[in-house]
C-alpha cells in the first residue's frame, strides 16, 4: 500500500520481476490473483487508458516531428482540453521542469537529459493519480544521471505525485525513495525506508544486495568469555569479543554468520586490546577513501579506510570491529537474528 504522494522505489537483480510488477499496475500485464487499487478503486480489470496513470520509460518515446510544446500537450489534446487550458498546463509543467526555453525545439535538438525532462513533463501534465517510472534515467551518462536524479527529487517535492520507480541503481533508490521494495526472483524480500533496508536488513539477500561494497558475511563460532562473548572468525584461535547483551538472544550452538559492513570496521597501525592482527591482501584506491581487503585466518574482509592509510599489500594491520554495527544471520534460513541486530 502506498500513501498519497509517496515515492516508492522497486529494486532487485535483473529478472526479479519488478518491471513486470510495474507493468501490471499500468495494465500492460494480466494479473491472475490479488487486487490493484488506485485511489481506493479496483482497477485490475480496467484498460490502461481508464486507470488514470502515466508511465515514463528508459527510452524517451517522444514524437520526433513535434515540438517540445506539442509533445507535452499531446495527452491534453487527446482528452479534449481547450487550447487555453492546454497552454496554461504546458507552461506550468515546463516552468517546474525548467524547460520553457525549449518549447519550440524538436527532440533532435535536445540532449538526453532534456528529452527525459520532456517525457516526464508529458506524463505529469494531466495530473495523473500515479506516476510509474521504469529506469527513466538508466540510458544517461553518469553526470547527467546525477543531475536528473536531483531534478526528479525536486519535482516530486514540488508536485507531490504518488510515484513508483524501478531501478537497479542503489544510489538512485537510496536518494529518491520514501520507501524501497527489495525483490528477488519475483518475491518481496523487504520493504522499508532507505535507512531500514541498509541498517536493518531482514535477510542475507537484502544485506548483501544493498550497499557497495557489499556487506562482509563470514561464518562464526561462539565461545564464552569473561564478561563478553568471544567470536572465532576465519578459524583463528584468537577471538573477537562482543558485548554479551548484544548476542543474548542467540543460541550459542546455532549455525550463525556474522555480517559487518566495510565502514563497521577499522584498521590500525598498532596493536591494542580488542584488535586482531591481519595481513593486507589488496588495496582499491577510490580517491575519497580506500577499500582494503585483509586476511583474518581463512576469511577475507573488506574494510573502508581513509585514503592512503594502508601503503602496500602484504603490510600488517590490526582490525577492530564496531559491535554495534554487527549483524547476525541464521545460516540455514538466511534470516536476520533480529534480537541481535
Amino acid at each position: 500500500t502506498l500513501a498519497d504522494g509517496e515515492f516508492l522505489v522497486m529494486m532487485g537483480e535483473s529478472g526479479c520481476d519488478e518491471t513486470t510488477t510495474l507493468r501490471a499496475i499500468a495494465g500492460l500485464e494480466t494479473v491472475d490473483e490479488g487486487d490493484i487499487l488506485i485511489d481506493g478503486k479496483q482497477v485490475k480489470h480496467l484498460k490502461c487508458s481508464d486507470r488514470d496513470i502515466a508511465m515514463v520509460f528508459q527510452s524517451f518515446s517522444l514524437y520526433p516531428h513535434m515540438t517540445v510544446y506539442e509533445n507535452i500537450a499531446f495527452p491534453l489534446r487527446a482528452i479534449g482540453m481547450s487550447r487555453a487550458e492546454r497552454e496554461a498546463a504546458v507552461e506550468e509543467i515546463a516552468g517546474v521542469l525548467q524547460i520553457r526555453s525549449l518549447l519550440d525545439r524538436r527532440p533532435s535538438a535536445l540532449s538526453g537529459g532534456d528529452m527525459q525532462r520532456v517525457a516526464i513533463g508529458r506524463a505529469l501534465v494531466r495530473h495523473p493519480k500515479a506516476l510509474l517510472m521504469d529506469e527513466p534515467i538508466g540510458a544517461l551518462d553518469t553526470k547527467m544521471r546525477e543531475a536528473m536524479r536531483a531534478e526528479i527529487k525536486r519535482l516530486h517535492v514540488a508536485r507531490g505525485s504518488t510515484s513508483v520507480y524501478v531501478t537497479h541503481d542503489q544510489v538512485e533508490a537510496m536518494s529518491l525513495a520514501d520507501r524501497i521494495v527489495i525483490m528477488h526472483e519475483g518475491i518481496l524480500q523487504q520493504i522499508g525506508t532507505p535507512d531500514e533496508v541498509y541498517l536493518k536488513p531482514q535477510n542475507l539477500f537484502v544485506a548483501q544486495f544493498v550497499g557497495s561494497p557489499v556487506m562482509n558475511v563470514v561464518p562464526i563460532e561462539f565461545a564464552q568469555a569473561k564478561g563478553a562473548v568471544g567470536v572465532t572468525l576465519g578459524g583463528v584461535k584468537q577471538a573477537f569479543e562482543l558485548p554479551a547483551a548484544l548476542v543474548k538472544h542467540i543460541d550459542r550452538d546455532a549455525q550463525v554468520s556474522l555480517g559487518i559492513r566495510p565502514e563497521g570496521m577499522e584498521l590500525h597501525h598498532k596493536a591494542a586490546k580488542g584488535h586482531h592482527k591481519t595481513e593486507v591482501d589488496n588495496i582499491e584506491p577510490l580517491g575519497s577513501h580506500d577499500i582494503v581487503d585483509v586476511k583474518v585466518g581463512e576469511a577475507t574482509l573488506r574494510v573502508r579506510t581513509p585514503s592512503g592509510f594502508v601503503e602496500r599489500e602484504g603490510q600488517t594491520a590490526y582490525l577492530s570491529i564496531d559491535p554495534h554495527q554487527a549483524h547476525f544471520f541464521d545460516r540455514a534460513s538466511e534470516l536476520a537474528l533480529r534480537g541481535a541486530n
